[in-house]
């Protein structure tokens, strides 16, 4: 099965949703800076929103990219963690708009828990079709980046009832480990000289 189309449809969805999270960003009634100052929890929350849906575009396509084959399972793994990102847009104006309080920041992070363990599972699928010999297999090995993410979100979910901004510190820390595309898939690549099919 040619794995251009599930790219294709994925990179779409993406778009989407990052337009849709725009769109939320409501302009202010005002000329001074002052009539910012309220849409600022919004915006705020834009951004990481909109850094976290990147970071799953950029990661997708190195993880596709090193894979060879996609079947049935790999295309409803992916409609999985596509379905989760596009939970995005509302959790993100629903925590920007209520300034960070703590249900629509643990809300936040359920989301955010669920679209990790959805890009942890079409990893597996990508895995256990293409074989532990593969270049994503080698690259991702026991895939304890991925392990680690889907904890912290579980720890940022709980921390939010303590105190909202620990569990957003989590989501953040979450990110930042992600931030780079997986160096791992990148360098599997170069050395196997592999060629995109």
């Amino acid at each position: 099965m040619n794995k251009g189309r599930l790219e294709a449809f994925s990179d779409g969805v993406i778009a989407i949703i990052i337009t849709i999270m725009v769109l939320e960003m409501k302009v202010p009634h005002g000329e001074t800076v002052q009539s910012l100052r309220p849409i600022f929890p919004v915006f705020l929350s834009y951004v990481f929103s909109f850094i976290n849906v990147g970071i799953y575009w950029n990661n997708h396509h190195h993880m596709i990219h090193a894979t060879k084959h996609v079947n049935g399972s790999v295309l409803w793994a992916n409609i999985h963690l596509l379905f989760w990102l596009s939970l995005f847009p509302f959790v993100t104006a629903f925590m920007g708009e209520n300034n960070f309080a703590t249900i629509p920041v643990a809300l936040y992070g359920v989301v955010s828990f669920m679209a990790g363990t959805a890009y942890y599972m079409l990893a597996q699928c990508l895995i256990n079709l293409n074989g532990e010999n593969s270049t994503l297999a080698k690259a991702l090995g026991k895939d304890k980046k991925g392990i680690i993410s889907v904890v912290v979100y579980a720890i940022g979910i709980g921390s939010s009832f303590i105190n909202p901004w620990l569990g957003v510190a989590c989501y953040v820390f979450v990110a930042c480990i992600w931030f780079i595309p997986d160096k791992r898939i990148e360098e599997k690549i170069a050395n196997e000289g592999f060629a995109d099919n």
